[in-house]
């Protein structure tokens, strides 16, 4: 079974925070908590230190062994494991066979202050707290340190240390809107996709779609696996349209609505979305508005769509007017990012990517931001797993925290608002990447004209931005009318007025900001 399936065990000194971080972790995840010790005591109808009294610490094990076995049944669990339950290497092989093991690191100051609080009896521990602390946590630390996935827990709350675990996982659930969603970074074949569509209770007939260059790369295998495993009656169907954001139009959604009639879907049928932003949005606006809706998985294969595009639940195509002026929220059943899909991705598409992260960097993460400006493209293809990893934990917590773009998340909206603009009117001869990192400088000079962000921030910016290679500047070929005229048709206009989403500083953004003359936005103007 695919890891991301599987348990996650929580597994750590006592006192370490592991049942209270695993409440709040299977909160976040929409998994059930499992309290190992917990089941223990129900199964043996006593207390542990009198099972500890009555049958000593061996008889104790044998129980706990057991109860692991019980509990691990089945998949999608956060199991917390008391602070002994993998002491005997056949309880580890188990754990770990079953899904992933994840060990607090706390010093033994942070120990004791918890413990001193804490009223539950622990036998191990029973007579002078600080004294026997010591003994235990110096037998076990090498046990401890065995672990290679570790969560430090000193000076952070329950509800930082559950959201780092996330972030070292790569999964989320998104609720919000509508049915929930999870998403997930998963770094395996497609072979593990069937398994986890019937998990999901995606059923068939299934429809792929992608683009002419995905299709070849990528759409055969996934067309494979999933008929190698069966999955469904009338072999998956693979529909194709030309790459390109001049394909992101009404003629590709009707193409995709009578290949869906064709294929025999109905409601209970399931879309499959293979490729960048373009196929993302037109596969999720052509499954949402087809019998009222069908439901649909998005597999990312560009780092744009991976940090961005593919999360959130915005789905539409674009008119001559515009950018993504036709569209609907209708987000997906299950989001699946594999950083190694990003191995055959053009330099180009993965610099475009690179300017999405920088935004989220800007926005939220500027650890993020410090790790774009490190190295250039070559040190990002390295780091391609974290970049992933942390540009998707800002989209999904702006996304969880305003679902609708009513505030907040009118923050991702940053260099778009010029971006979008520019991109149009270069006929999209120029990536949307591009056009987003020539609307983060233009839209921080911007910031610094208006007095929100201190000068020398676009600077910044533009140097994080150039050591990948992006351009920072508008073209000097585009006509500054076409570009005034794509932005008044921008989707966050409002009675007339443009709404900007501007840069207060690294990790801080202003959204909402209503600039009436938009030639402000041009360089000489600054």
């Amino acid at each position: 079974m695919t890891k991301n399936m599987d348990h996650i065990y929580l597994y750590g000194p006592p006192g370490s925070g592991k049942s209270s971080v695993g409440r709040i972790l299977a909160e976040n995840l929409n998994l059930e908590f499992v309290d190992l010790d917990a089941k223990i005591e129900e199964t043996a109808d006593a207390p542990i230190p009198q099972i500890m009294e009555e049958w000593g610490e061996s008889g104790f094990r044998d129980m706990e062994t057991a109860a692991l076995k019980r509990v691990s049944r089945g998949y999608n669990k956060v199991i917390s494991l008391g602070g002994g339950a993998l002491l005997r290497d056949q309880n580890r092989a188990y754990a770990e066979s079953k899904g992933r093991v994840i060990c607090f690191d706390a010093d033994l100051k942070t120990l004791q202050e918890r413990l001193r609080g804490d009223p539950t009896i622990r036998p191990l521990l029973a007579g002078k707290l600080e004294a026997q602390l010591f003994r235990l946590i110096d037998e076990r630390r090498a046990h401890y340190e065995s672990f290679s996935l570790r969560q430090p827990v000193a000076n952070k709350t329950p509800v930082e240390i559950a959201r780092e675990i996330q972030l070292m996982l790569g999964r989320y659930y998104i609720s919000g809107m509508g049915q929930g969603y999870n998403v997930m970074i998963q770094e395996s074949s497609f072979d593990h996709l069937p398994e986890m569509l019937r998990m999901s209770g995606l059923g068939p007939p299934v429809v792929v779609i992608c683009d002419e260059t995905v299709a070849p790369l990528y759409g055969d295998v996934l067309i494979t696996a999933l008929r190698r495993a069966g999955y469904g009656y009338n072999h998956p169907h693979m529909i194709t349209i030309p790459a390109g954001e001049a394909h992101k139009n009404l003629e590709s959604v009707m193409k995709f609505w009578r290949r869906f009639l064709e294929a025999g879907l109905d409601r209970k049928s399931t879309v499959i979305a293979l490729g960048g932003g373009v196929i993302g949005d037109l596969a999720g606006f052509a499954a949402s508005t087809f019998m009222r809706g069908v439901s649909w998985v998005n597999i990312p294969t560009t780092l744009l769509s991976m940090v961005d595009a593919s999360i959130g639940g915005k789905t539409g195509f674009d008119l001559p007017q515009g950018k993504n002026l036709i569209g609907t929220f209708f987000p997906p059943r299950l989001v699946l990012a594999n950083p190694y899909l990003l191995a055959t991705l053009p330099v180009r598409e993965l610099r475009s990517g690179m300017a999405e992260v920088v935004k989220h960097g800007l926005i939220a993460d500027p650890k993020l931001f410090e790790l774009c400006g490190t190295g250039g493209l070559l040190e990002a293809k390295t780091n391609i797993t974290e970049i992933v990893r942390r540009g998707m934990a800002v989209k999904i917590q702006i996304v969880e925290a305003d679902p609708y773009e009513r505030g907040l998340r009118a923050a991702l909206n940053l260099g778009h608002t010029l971006g979008h603009a520019v991109e149009s009117a270069s006929n999209f001869r120029l990536r949307h990447g591009e056009a987003v990192a020539i609307g983060l400088v233009a839209e921080a000079r911007l910031s610094e004209q208006m007095g929100i962000a201190k000068k020398g921030l676009a600077d910044q910016i533009a140097e994080t931005l150039q050591a990948l290679t992006l351009p920072v500047e508008i073209p000097q070929n585009l006509s500054r009318e076409a570009i005034v005229r794509f932005m008044r048709m921008d989707k966050k206009r409002e009675k007339g007025t443009v709404k900007f989403a501007l840069p207060v500083q690294v990790g801080k953004v202003q959204v909402g900001v209503a600039v009436d003359d938009l030639n402000l936005i041009f360089p000489e103007n600054s």
